[in-house]
């Protein structure tokens, strides 16, 4: 059973209708609905969720389907195969080239295709399906010690599906290559809904099958794979670039190294593997066998200091000697951006003057000693560019056994270990980080992903640095430069507006320069995140044209009509068209902004933050943090931060049908947010779905007026001293038989909502009686003001007496300032008039106390946000 899905499932109870706007295509959906299962969803706001992925493309698909199995899966595509409907399998939509977005009927595989549905640790496999996440599968298998070795960056929102059509790779490639390697089985089906299984096969038994004439499709297929193996095998070895960390195109030469012998027994081939890296072109994976790993005893980490960038990438090479499991680097931009962050500046700060950049190089070992020595080897080899500079002392002494392994110049300033938990996982972190700073930029030019993701011999990475920085300078822009030094996968975003046309020009003309760079210098266009609406167009390039039309062939033959996702690996895609904000772009709210959005760039900027990475998608159990729990209670993409940016983006875009505050749809879904800020906090951009729904029902609140719901739930600090004072009156219609059903039908408040229950002895009351503060001022170490929040006051004072006790056992001096409340409960209504008057009485109550020194203490988090930050 999925370990993803709460049990019981959450949506077998709710009547919130999940779909919103018109429905197109009737007869489609009806069609549709006849042979499957699962969800048939082709309204205007299902289609907006899945218009988009984590890249910088948008294109609104054609409807929504979420199989429940396998043979919903094959239902719709035999239909779609006989009416000429394009179909795209989608995973957890976290794709960074956009290859999960086309106009195409969606098949959404986490919605009920998402379970690991057993586990082999003698055998270290399992098996999943498709839309499992990469997360779960690896909560599965750590009990016994192993895990699913690629470990990209949105693991634990990424689909297992996703990762084998992606080819999926990540920090420790170094160590476990790609996805491709750990697909053993899978079973798929093909364009026409022919269900069939791929893995190990004979190629004698494939040209016994072949048949380029046959109606069915796997004679034909197998036809067009004995024909590559034969005809195409002096241009693999020609033009694949032989690195491990190569992505693009389809996976033939894989195919043709295991017709060789280079994997196991000469003459088979798993047709499983040639899945990895075609994107959803080929067939669609429901489920999978995969093998597994062990996971590493030890791990020791390395932070080299390099006063220049270009120093760094001269020592990846030798680096590489020492047989690291990671190495990644962090340019001086982010190590800026870095220093600004209060998690890492201490570390940042350790860094000697002048660093431009550091290497972080990580180790697998047997235990601590040998996880130090290999440090110690790598600090004596490889620090010290200069022979009057002190060498760095280590935890093991470099003199004793280490001796250099290369006969390259030293380069590093400097090196700081990590051999505890704690440490490696902060070096990590900073690492981490890179991408979360770079996508919190409101403003119009955003660091964008077409070129991100080369890779390059590791001996040509300071030649590829300082012509891809040439070509940045031309076109009038720059990039940072981070992530996986060690495969020679750089991932460098340049500053791109693609509201501005020229801008665009500028996009295309640095991914065909670099793409020229990368062809020259014996490398790949993708190294990690596939080939999508971004590279495709660049694959003929780096293949030349006769590998370019057996990809042609290779897919025709899988896919005559080309209607699985078309368009992807060796399509006529244009990275220039499909932008999701182009120069035809329109923003208009329909409304002024009540709150201050400067910071923000304006309400547009928040608006437009979310990138699209699904990290609001993830399981509580695999991912921790807070963001997104509407998602994680209705497993709905429209419930996450994500599903709610698209949503709100689109009616403000003129996308959908009716503006922001004129959608009942729109402003309903808002409603749910239970502003939380979880999202303000646990998302890479820093999106604040918060105070964007307090916006929107602001306005919808000014254009249509408050109905009763809200005045009640709003204006709740204000009634909530009535209500104490009439307890245990006040109580009674919580405790009176149907009052819950007749609450439900006038309020709209679910009958089985239990209601704050009013104290008559509220918590001033009882500080009052007891006399106040139990520690003298003059006897106090500090002094606190703890905040009366309404519910502390009036239906929990418990909790305010607790709190005071335990302030007063650490000997300070406790008072409860007179104020009537912070103004969230208007706040998260989106009343922001009566939420402004609230709030602005308690800050100018409690400025001059903090100013004087007193610390305020909440004891409702909400309460502490809105006045930190509402």
């Amino acid at each position: 059973m999925a370990t993803n899905t709460p049990d019981p499932d959450p949506r077998d109870g709710g009547d919130f209708d999940y779909t919103g706007g018109e429905t197109e295509r009737p007869e489609l959906v009806a069609a549709l609905e006849r042979r499957v299962d699962g969800d048939v969803r082709f309204d205007d706001y299902s289609k907006r969720l899945y218009a988009t992925d984590a890249s910088a493309y948008e294109v609104t698909p054609i409807g929504v389907v979420m199989p429940e199995s396998t043979a919903d899966v094959a239902a719709v595509q035999e239909y779609c195969f006989a009416e000429g409907i394009p179909v795209l399998p989608r995973g957890g939509g976290t794709s960074l080239a956009g290859q999960t977005v086309n106009e195409a009927v969606v098949l959404d595989l986490t919605d009920s295709m998402d379970s690991v549905l057993s586990t082999d640790p003698d055998a270290a496999t399992a098996r999943v399906q498709a839309g499992a996440y990469v997360g779960d599968l690896n909560a599965a298998v750590e009990p016994h010690g192993l895990k699913f070795a690629p470990d990209p960056a949105w693991r634990d929102k990424s689909a297992v599906g996703g990762a084998i059509g992606n080819n999926s790779t990540g920090s420790h490639s170094l160590k476990y290559g790609k996805t491709d390697h750990y697909v053993e089985e899978a079973e798929v089906v093909l364009a026409d809904g022919t269900v069939t299984t791929f893995g190990e096969v004979a190629v004698d038994d494939l040209r016994e099958s072949a048949d380029v004439d046959a109606d069915a499709l796997l004679p034909r297929i197998h036809a067009e794979i004995v024909r590559i193996l034969d005809e195409e095998a002096d241009e693999i070895d020609e033009r694949y670039p032989e690195m491990k960390r190569n992505v693009s195109g389809y996976n033939l030469d894989r195919l043709l190294a295991e017709h060789r012998g280079e994997y196991g027994e000469a003459g088979v081939v798993n047709l499983a593997r040639l899945m990895a890296g075609s994107e959803g072109t080929l067939a669609t994976v429901t489920e999978a066998t995969v093998s597994l790993v062990e996971i590493p005893h030890t791990k020791a980490v390395a932070l080299l200091t390099y006063d220049d960038l270009l120093d760094a990438m001269e020592d990846v090479a030798p680096i590489l000697a020492h047989d690291p499991a990671a190495v990644e680097v962090m340019d001086d931009v982010l190590l800026g951006l870095a220093a600004d962050t209060p998690e890492f500046a201490d570390v940042v700060g350790m860094l000697p003057e002048g660093t431009s950049s550091v290497l972080l190089v990580e180790f697998y070992a047997e235990g601590d000693a040998d996880g130090k020595q290999k440090v110690a080897d790598l600090v004596a080899d490889r620090v010290g560019a200069t022979d009057d500079r002190p060498r760095p002392e280590t935890e093991s002494n470099p003199s004793e056994g280490a001796a250099d392994v290369t006969s390259q110049p030293r380069r590093a300033v400097h090196a700081m270990e990590a051999h505890d938990a704690e440490q490696r996982d902060r070096f990590w972190k900073m690492r981490k980080s890179g991408l979360p700073i770079l996508l919190s930029r409101t403003t119009d030019e955003k660091h964008i992903s077409f070129i991100e993701d080369c890779a390059i011999p590791p001996e040509h990475l300071p030649e590829y640095t300082r012509e891809f920085q040439e070509i940045l300078e031309d076109n009038g822009t720059f990039a940072t430069f981070y992530a996986h030094a060690g495969p020679g996968v750089l991932h460098i975003r340049p500053l791109i507006n693609t509201k501005e046309v020229d801008d665009v020009e500028a996009m295309v003309d640095i991914a065909d320069r670099v793409t020229d760079a990368v062809v020259r210098l014996g490398g790949s266009v993708s190294g990690e995140h596939g080939d999508g609406h971004a590279r495709t167009q660049w694959n003929r390039k780096l293949y030349g044209d006769e590998l370019w039309g057996s990809f042609r062939d290779l897919k025709t033959a899988f896919d005559p009509d080309w209607l699985l996702n078309p368009g992807n690996v060796c399509g006529d895609f244009d990275m220039s068209e499909n932008l999701r904000f182009d120069s035809e772009y329109d923003y208009d709210a329909g409304f002024d902004p009540a709150m201050e959005w400067a910071i923000d760039n304006g309400m547009q900027g928040m608006v437009e933050l979310c990138h699209g990475c699904g990290g609001c998608r993830g399981p509580q159990e695999t991912t921790g943090g807070v963001m997104c729990p509407t998602y994680r209670a209705s497993e709905e993409e429209i419930q996450a931060t994500r599903g709610r940016a698209n949503m709100l983006r689109g009616a403000i875009s003129g996308d959908l049908p009716d503006d922001p505050t004129g959608d009942e749809f729109v402003t309903e879904v808002m409603d749910l947010c239970v502003g939380c800020k979880g999202c303000k906090v646990d998302c890479p951009s820093g999106v604040d779905m918060a105070k964007l729904k307090a916006e929107v029902e602001h306005a919808h609140h000014e254009e249509h007026g408050i109905d009763l719901r809200t005045r009640l739930l709003g204006n709740f600090e204000s009634l909530a001293p009535l209500g104490s004072k009439l307890a245990p009156l006040s109580n009674l219609p919580g405790k009176i038989p149907g009052a819950g059903l007749v609450m439900e039908k006038a309020l709209g408040i679910a009958k089985e909502r239990d209601l704050p229950t009013f104290r008559s002895e509220t918590l001033t009351d009882w500080f009052e009686a007891r006399g106040g503060a139990g520690v003298p001022r003059d006897e106090a170490d500090r002094e606190v003001l703890l905040f009366p929040d309404v519910y502390t006051t009036y239906t929990n004072p418990g909790a305010g007496k607790a709190a005071v006790r335990v302030l007063e056992a650490a000997n300070c001096h406790v008072e409860i300032p007179d104020v009537d409340g912070s103004g969230r409960p208007p706040h998260s209504k989106g009343m922001l008039d009566e939420s402004r008057a609230a709030a602005r009485d308690a800050v100018e109550t409690l400025a001059p106390e903090v100013s004087d020194g007193r610390d305020v203490v909440v004891v409702e988090p909400t309460d502490a946000v809105m006045l930190q930050s509402d």
